[in-house]
């Protein structure tokens, strides 16, 4: 599987916010948070879900990568979304590792790893309490 999701009790509001701390935990920031709907509405389109979208880096790690191979530009800074799908807030991100697998690099998906793991713990803090 490409991605990872997992299902929050919280409203969308309170899981963006609780992510945001566990971020910062795992050295994280928060360089965007995008809400789609609202940008949606404000061109003139319904959409019924709320859905957040949140750009987030790790300055030392995008360094390295950047550093060692440009293209990894392509998939930095990390997407994460925070989304309600049918009632239910979820939080979710494509793979880091099947991201990079791209460029065929082994120091690479090292760090993709690190970062999936990362990113992973953050959101499964965020939906365990």
């Amino acid at each position: 599987m490409f991605h990872v999701t997992v299902k929050s009790p919280d409203s969308i509001d309170v899981a963006v916010e609780k992510l945001v701390t566990n971020l910062k935990e795992q050295e994280f920031g928060v360089l965007w948070d995008f809400d789609l709907r609202s940008k949606l509405e404000e061109k003139g389109q319904t959409f019924d879900e709320d859905f957040r979208v949140l750009e987030v880096c790790n300055p030392k790690v995008a360094k390295d990568v950047l550093s060692r191979d440009l293209l990894a530009g392509y998939f930095l800074p990390c997407k994460m979304v925070v989304y309600v799908d049918k009632g239910v807030t979820k939080i979710g991100m494509p793979k880091p590792t099947h991201l990079i697998s791209a460029l065929e690099d082994k120091e690479l998906t090292s760090h993709a790893k690190d970062v999936e793991e990362r990113l992973t713990i953050a959101m499964n803090q965020t939906v365990s309490g």
